[in-house]
């Protein structure tokens, strides 16, 4: 395993190891994750730690998107390139589409977008609509939420919310309001970026609630251990997010690993960091779960539209521990 992979870096420099023999032979799920901004490297240091299927969510990616083939460009990506990519170093990738917060307050395109959604979510790996909600919490979220919340509906998929940075629990409280008003059950709803201050209220309503372990912000996962010794471990997923700012692919396996060492049970952890996920997407709806818990290996003469990662017929596995590339 590469030492500065197995970092966290969310000491800045400070070594935490990723302690693999706690976690040895254990698998898990990321159920948010944004891999279109990470390297191939971290496909591999997941597939190293047991990390043996991710979800990503459709997000904004970084600046504005100017027109709808940007949004089709970028979809198509997510279920075809990045599913690809990530089947070469053993992890299936599964995603969710939607229109994200952010990008709803551009009311002309946003109309566009919701035009073209359900032609990608019936497409194989999508999971179902996301991540979608609020951010500023505006009248365009609230009018695009809306109408995602009915497509969803309509198409009896789960739906991923993202809930705000600002106001988050004002935001929270909206988002779970809206999805019931709309007919949702609340076990068909994952809300997303959990803190101490909400997760009491998404427990109680009955919707799921998913943890963001991430670096300064949103949920450190010292204080994760603490949330799952007080809640218990049912309606509880955690992920990584692991997007363009500073963040942790290794979050789940890591957090699993603490966990573990502060006595927290192995089958609790095991709710948390895989068997609620397949439940929560329904995943058990699109592939048979025991294949996931069987080792896989990439084929390197397999391409994605005449394209390979693994050049020259290459297997996907380099030793990150030699000082030469060769």
């Amino acid at each position: 395993m590469c030492t500065e992979l197995n970092r966290d870096r969310s000491t800045m420099g400070n070594p935490m190891p990723l302690d693999l023999e706690a976690i040895k032979g254990m698998k898990f799920i990321d159920p948010h994750i944004h891999m279109v901004s990470r390297t191939t490297d971290d496909y591999q240091n997941l597939f190293d730690a047991g990390v043996s299927a991710v979800i990503e969510p459709a997000f904004w990616v970084g600046q504005p998107r100017t027109g709808l083939d940007t949004f089709k460009d970028y979809y198509s990506s997510l279920i075809g390139w990045e599913r690809f990519r990530a089947s070469q170093f053993g992890i299936r990738h599964f995603c969710t589409i939607g229109l994200n917060s952010r990008e709803a307050n551009n009311e002309p395109l946003a109309e566009q977008v919701m035009e073209i959604l359900p032609h990608f979510l019936f497409k194989e790996g999508v999971l179902g609509i996301g991540e979608i909600g609020f951010d500023d919490q505006t009248v365009a979220e609230e009018k695009f939420y809306r109408a995602q919340l009915e497509l969803a509906k309509e198409s009896e998929v789960p739906v991923q919310v993202h809930t705000p940075h600002r106001d988050k629990t004002k935001g929270t409280t909206r988002s779970m309001d809206i999805a019931l008003e709309h007919g949702l059950s609340a076990e068909a709803v994952i809300i997303d970026h959990n803190t101490e201050e909400t997760v009491k209220e998404v427990l109680d309503r009955g919707f799921w609630a998913a943890f963001t372990i991430y670096p300064f912000t949103k949920m450190g996962n010292e204080r994760m251990v603490e949330i799952v010794k007080q809640y218990g471990a049912e309606r509880i997923l955690i992920n990584s997010a692991a997007d363009w700012g500073i963040s942790d692919p290794l979050a789940v396996p890591k957090t699993a690993a603490l966990m573990l060492n502060h006595g927290i049970s192995k089958a609790d952890v095991e709710k948390v960091t895989f068997s609620n996920c397949i439940e929560a997407f329904r995943i058990n709806d699109h592939l048979d779960i025991n294949v996931l818990t069987q080792g896989t290996m990439a084929d390197p003469n397999q391409k994605f539209e005449g394209n390979t990662i693994l050049r020259g017929g290459q297997q996907p596995r380099i030793d990150h521990n030699t000082l030469i590339i060769s």
